[in-house]
């Protein structure tokens, strides 16, 4: 799975974890019936966004839902799911943007796709993605050629910027297909009245996108020596940080001029979530226990440094989920791991980089087959190495233990978000 919208299942509520599954289960239906099995793999948490900002404006209307068959990623349980426009625009979506992040990888020479015949082969699965997405989209009467000229023209933008380019050049493309993609699912709702301010929602939303992927990915970048837009056109990480906040507040901002029949879960996930996305970016990530750093931890490098390395803790020690370290890492009480233990100072371990697209797709489909996506309460991510839990896992990281009651807006929603920033 990608995307920057990733919450913790316990902190949505039943009943918008409910909602939000109904979504993300509908979004990898919509591309099996669509598109075939082997698009399912295109999945991610950012293209449910779509489906989920339809329903939010027309409400769940007779035949939005239907019950899908068991699966293995939810243990082999029937579930309801959200069908219709919004799902197959979501799908449409998912399928350009996907095939846009594989020739960004072929185009990087990343991992496996350095080698001319796999590389070859990647572009023509994009290709075909790039075609099933324009069929999808056209389905529902969405035109896909703005999102194609868009990932046609960053190409030709990365390669001109250099130090001292504004970095919202950079983004603009990014920024104007998830404008039209947002837009759009004001005419399926039939709330013409939405497409303004739910444009400017996703110009910011693709904008945050842009930089949390080159924030995150920064340091890899440096070390493989790949283009990052952070790096090339000179951008701090402060001033990537400003930019990141002011698209907050201006989301909050333009969904606050929307109407919704029932708009809980995309507050949740476009003000909460979104926020959260953008701290654990920047390594400031607050509020959740289970993820917190434990008494022993070093303090960062900075204030928007990388995610701190703190003292091993609870049974899978490492405790930050998406730091790049061991997470088996030995505490200095007697083990024999390789990151030290009772027999001498710790022994450093090489860096691991990202897994190029074919071995990623490899681990992709072994977690899909053990349901560990799922059901495991942790796992490596199949391209990124960084940890994740599974979907159904619940912990204890609302300290206050329950916000009684938003008063930002979200009208009293059954979550425990604390209502920071509204």
């Amino acid at each position: 799975m990608f995307g920057i919208v990733r919450p913790c299942s316990h902190r949505l509520g039943e009943n918008l974890k409910t909602q939000w599954m109904a979504h993300l289960c509908g979004l990898c239906l919509a591309l099996r019936r669509d598109h075939g099995q082997f698009a399912r793999i295109v999945t991610n948490y950012d293209g449910l966004l779509i489906s989920v900002l339809t329903e939010a404006q027309a409400g769940v209307v007779s035949g939005a839902r239907r019950t899908a068959g068991p699966c293995a990623l939810r243990g082999m349980r029937t579930a309801s799911v959200a069908q219709g426009e919004g799902a197959r625009l979501a799908a449409a979506v998912s399928l350009v943007l996907a095939s846009a992040k594989v020739r960004d990888h072929v185009a990087d020479r990343d991992g496996l796709l350095a080698r001319k015949p796999v590389a070859a082969a990647a572009r023509r699965v994009a290709a075909g993605w790039g075609r099933a997405g324009a069929r999808g989209g056209s389905a529902v009467g969405f035109d896909t050629g703005v999102l194609v000229d868009a990932v046609d023209r960053q190409l030709g933008l990365e390669t001109l910027a250099g130090p001292g380019t504004p970095i919202l050049t950079v983004t603009e493309p990014t920024e104007t297909a998830t404008a039209a993609a947002f837009a759009y699912t004001a005419v399926l709702a039939g709330r013409p009245g939405n497409a303004e301010p739910l444009a400017e929602a996703g110009r910011l939303f693709g904008r945050l996108a842009h930089l949390l992927d080159a924030v995150e990915d920064r340091h890899a970048d440096t070390v493989s020596g790949a283009w990052n837009p952070l790096t090339a056109t000179g951008t701090s990480l402060t001033e990537a940080r400003r930019l990141a906040d002011d698209a907050l507040h201006g989301i909050r901002l333009a969904l606050r001029e929307a109407e919704f029949a029932d708009g809980k879960l995309v507050h949740l996930l476009l003000v909460h979530e979104l926020r959260r996305s953008v701290d654990r970016a920047f390594g400031t990530v607050p509020g959740c226990a289970a993820h917190q750093p434990g008494p022993g931890a070093a303090p960062g490098p900075g204030p928007y440094g990388p995610p701190r390395q703190e003292a091993p803790h609870g049974p899978y020690a490492g405790g930050n989920p998406y730091a790049g370290d061991n997470p088996y890492a030995g505490d200095g009480s007697g083990g024999y791991s390789g990151g030290g233990g009772g027999f001498g100072p710790p022994i450093p371990l090489p860096p691991k980089g990202r897994r190029g697209f074919w071995a990623g797709c490899g681990v992709f489909l072994t977690l899909c087959c053990t349901c560990k996506m799922c059901c495991a309460e942790e796992y490596e991510g199949p391209w990124s190495r960084k940890k994740r839990n599974g979907c159904c896992q619940y912990c204890d990281c609302c300290p206050s233990g329950g916000c009684g009651g938003c008063d930002c807006g979200c009208d009293g929603c059954d979550c425990c978000c604390p209502c920071d920033g509204c």
